[in-house]
This record gives C-alpha cells, structure tokens and sequence, in this order.
C-alpha cells in the first residue's frame, strides 16, 4: 500500500542551520499494515509524515501509495489518498460550523463538486450512523458548533471526518498528546476501532511507549532521520517498555539517556 525509497530531507542546506531531516528511510506497508512510530524529538517521525502528504518535497528517493507514485505530487492531490489528524484538537475542523457540515465537508473531499443544494438525507442518515460508532453522543448534536466540542470529543470527530472516505492512508501524528490520559485511552480505542472496522492501512506517531507496544501490528523506532528499529507479529506483542529502552540504548548510544524521558 505504501512504499517509501531512499528518502532524503535537509532543511537549510549549507547553511549552519543545516539539518539531515530524513536520511535514506525505506518503508513499505502492506495493506492494513497499523504501524506505531516512536523516537526523541528531532527523530524525523513528523517530517516523515510531512513527506508522505506532500507538505515537504523530499530532496532524493520515492514514494508510491497503492501504485501510484506521488513523489511529485502537490500536497493538495495526495489529500484524496490520506486522512491525516494531527495533536491539536482545534486542527482538522471549522469549528464555527455546525458538526454535520464538517462530516459533509471532509466527506465531499476529492469529489467534484456541484451547484446541488445542502446535505442530503441519505448524508445525514450516514453521518447520523458514523457518530453514533464513536460512542460520545454526538449524533444528537449534529447541528451543534464545533468550537463547543471538548478536545476530546473534537479530536473523534476529526478521526471520524479523516477516515470518512476510507483513505488509502490514514495518518495519526501524536493526536493523543494534548489529551488527559482518560480521554487519550478513548480515542485511541475509537481509533483502532475505526481502522480494524474498515481495514485500513495506518501510521501513528506517539511519545507513549505503551501505546506504542499496545497498538498496531509493527512498532517502527526512529533516531537521527533514520530507522533504527522495525518489529512486527509476534516478536511485537512480547516487547515490554523495558525492551524498548534496551533496543534504544544499545542503537542510540549516548544519546538514551537524554530521549529516556522523551520516549517514556
């Protein structure tokens, strides 16, 4: 579904500022494949994901989503192929409008459009149907503001409006962070939910090394623009926090001790 080759991002060449972003990642996903992502900061995990939606060229290499090469594709021509949510709640959505006319937008994304009036009832029986998966009650309040949502329930429907389509590609960049740990545990359990219900092929980028092991078929941990370590199956699911930091240390060198927080 995804094939990533060789590629290559450095912000501010031969400045002083100069910064290898991606150096040389390959990745290829399988359809369905739920990949977990972690790594310190500076890793190269969001940069990796800004490269797949086109909102950084890459300098070097491919990037091909189910056989269609969208290398040189502009961020807004790949945005048919990917659902992406990102840590803030208040991105993703408009929030001075109505929850049924977000679900309408993000479900009219990559269509044609036309001179037809509003949303029709089969929309609002489908869109009725989707939030009500979500478990928040949100489908008796469709035609609230979304600026009144809590950030919780704000970040579901965005995962709810990304998925809508059933993108090739479904991008999930730390979109926990900003949540307490309640409401975290939640749209987490909505995600997988959502990505099992319609089998769809996933990358999350988390801090949170038990969401990391917990979730997803493959673990993927990045450090200096690279990936240092790939893990799947069986071998995934016996990986403990410990684990992790172990692998970390023995790959990062001098450097585990100052991503050990990062990363836990």
């Amino acid at each position: 579904m995804l094939k990533i080759n060789s590629i290559e991002k450095t912000f501010n060449p031969g400045t002083i500022n100069e910064k290898k972003a991606l150096d040389g990642v390959s990745l290829h996903l399988k359809p369905g494949d739920f990949v977990t992502i972690i790594g310190g900061n500076g890793a190269g995990k969001s940069t990796l994901m800004n490269a797949i939606t086109g909102v950084w060229p890459v300098d070097n290499g491919s990037i091909t989503l189910d056989g269609i090469n969208v290398t040189g594709l502009p961020e807004y021509k790949r945005a048919k192929y990917i659902g992406r949510v990102f840590q803030d709640p208040m991105m993703g959505t408009a929030p001075d409008m109505q929850i049924i006319e977000n679900l309408a937008l993000a479900y009219r994304r990559g269509k044609t459009r036309t001179l037809k009036w509003g949303i029709t009832k089969r929309e609002k029986v489908l869109f009725h149907e989707q939030l009500k998966i979500l478990g928040l009650g949100l489908e008796d309040r469709m035609t609230s503001k979304v600026g009144l949502l809590s950030g919780g329930q704000r970040q579901a429907l965005t995962l709810l409006m990304a998925s809508l389509q059933k993108p090739k590609l479904l991008l999930l960049d730390e979109h926990t962070a900003a949540l307490d740990p309640t409401t975290a545990a939640k749209v987490l359990e909505i995600s997988e939910e959502i990505i099992d219900k319609d089998n769809l092929t996933a990358m999350m980028i988390t801090h949170n090394m038990h969401d990391a092991i917990a979730h997803g078929n493959r673990l993927i941990m990045m450090n200096n623009g690279q990936i240092i370590y790939d893990v799947e199956g069986e071998e995934k699911k016996k990986l403990t926090k410990e684990d992790l930091m172990k692998k970390f240390a023995e790959i990062a060198g001098s450097e585990a001790e100052s991503d050990k927080m990062l990363l836990s």
